[in-house]
């Protein structure tokens, strides 16, 4: 018998919300997976991609993972690993780096056998590359056999993986199909296989309102196997699958769905029905009451403790145009930010250049180049050799968007401290889920200066 952690989507490295405290808890996460591993002596721990939440992460997230696979090693207990969308280089991969350090074990086309299962791995394939894809795996002796892998895979919701060609393609017959990608988990029978998600083990987004956990997969060679796991499945075929819960940040969703004349005054008393000690407070609010301004509702929650908070208006609000309303101007609230930063003359043109000017975004690594030079001497410009590799990048992120986040690197702190203000302002300025979706989105993919200086000490 085989049994196993399936984990994965752990994004060590997040900065949700632009909160180091929730930074943190990622990598937290991730550490309570490996200690129930360890003390559940189990035969492997099965990560299905998208360990870190960035190609670049910090040197402290580098270190406690670090550390945390030596504890697995310590204990005897292998970390067998694909590489995910989010951390995934052209070049080598960190989970090579772990690899070489005798902390991990990067799966592909070979088997790696564990007791009576061999398990194979397929990371991250981008849409576009598919077609030419050929499943050949080398046989095996073992009784069972699992494919590990990353993606968005039929049947399961914006599936754009075909399972059914996988399995057909495949030379090797796979039990089970152990997935990262998406956050939410779910089991379904495709063919002879049982294909699994085991779910992220922090919450990366607001929609993500179930418990946060992971999967345990045993193998048996009997027809039946049976678990004495709580929420357990015992799905035959020699495969069970059960859940298991990890002790996360606290969530606290509040939705309010105002009559009409009701207004800020409801959702302030609605608020005040939980405790907001230390959570994430997410407020949604729907229905035909009156306008409300985020702003003093935040206020509010924070008041209470809450360490983050998040107010969603999902309403088509109509103000009456003979009020005298001022709406704040995002981007004169942004550029009010960074003039408050003190930013020498240097990082403001960088700014300026990133965040408002008329540049095509591919033209904006030359752009930033060409201010960066004028700046620093030439071995400082080094760092603007990655951005040569993303310019060139035919993933799902634009050839812009990355050629910006590497050339961004060489600039000094200052600039990566004028971004994250300009970040927070304008998520503080905007009022709408997708506009703070797209806020967080620029701040996960703009980084940390300080951690990524502290990186490039560190390799």
């Amino acid at each position: 018998m085989t049994r196993v952690i399936h984990t994965g989507d752990t994004h060590v490295g997040y900065r949700q919300y632009h909160s180091p405290e929730r930074q943190r808890d990622f990598l937290a996460a991730f550490e309570q997976v490996v200690a129930d591993a360890v003390d559940d002596d189990v035969d492997a721990v099965v990560h299905a991609g998208d360990l870190f939440h960035d190609r670049r992460p910090g040197l402290r997230d580098l270190q406690g993972t670090v550390a945390a696979l030596r504890d697995l090693r310590d204990a005897g207990i292998p970390f067998l690993a694909v590489v995910g969308n989010h951390e995934g280089k052209r070049d080598g991969q960190w989970l090579d780096l772990f690899e070489d350090l005798g902390l991990a074990e990067r799966l592909g086309d070979e088997p790696r056998v564990v007791d009576d299962t061999a398990f194979y791995g397929l990371d991250f394939v981008p849409r576009s590359r598919r077609e030419d894809l050929e499943y050949e795996f080398t046989e095996h002796d073992a009784t069972h056999a699992a494919l590990v892998s990353h993606g968005l895979f039929e049947p399961f919701a914006h599936a754009d993986w075909d399972t059914d060609r996988l399995l057909d393609e495949s030379t090797v017959a796979f039990d089970a199909v152990l997935l990262g990608d998406n956050h939410a988990p779910g089991t379904e029978r495709v063919q002879d296989a049982w294909v699994t998600y085991c779910g992220s083990t922090e919450r990366a987004s607001a929609s993500e309102r179930d418990d946060r956990g992971y999967n345990i997969v045993t193998f048996d060679a009997d027809e039946k196997t049976s678990t004495d796991e709580p929420n357990s499945d015992a799905l035959g075929e020699g495969v069970a699958i059960s859940r298991r819960g990890l002790d996360t940040r606290e969530f606290v969703f509040v939705d309010v769905d105002l009559e009409p004349g009701e207004g800020a005054d409801r959702v302030r008393e609605a608020i005040r029905q939980y405790d907001a000690t230390d959570a994430v407070v997410v407020v949604t609010i729907r229905g035909d009451g009156e306008p409300v301004t985020p702003a003093p509702i935040e206020e509010l929650a924070l008041d209470d403790g809450a360490l983050v908070v998040r107010v969603n208006d999902r309403r088509d609000v109509t103000v009456d145009t003979e009020t005298n309303v001022s709406f704040a101007d995002p981007d004169e609230a942004v550029r009010e930010r960074v003039r408050d930063l003190g930013l020498s003359e240097a990082a403001r043109g960088i700014d300026e250049t990133v965040r408002e000017s008329a540049v095509a975004d591919s033209n904006v690594r030359g752009t930033v180049e060409k201010r960066v030079r004028d700046i620093v001497d030439d071995d400082a410009l080094d760092a603007f050799a990655t951005a040569d590799d993303a310019a060139n990048a035919d993933d799902d992120e634009t050839v812009g968007d990355q050629a910006t986040d590497e050339s961004l690197d060489a600039a000094d702190e200052a600039t990566d401290e004028s971004l994250d203000a300009a970040d927070e302002a304008t998520d503080e300025s905007l009022d709408g889920d997708d506009q703070s979706a797209a806020v967080d989105a620029a701040a996960a993919d703009g980084g940390d200066g300080e951690d990524q200086s502290s990186m490039g000490e560190f390799l």
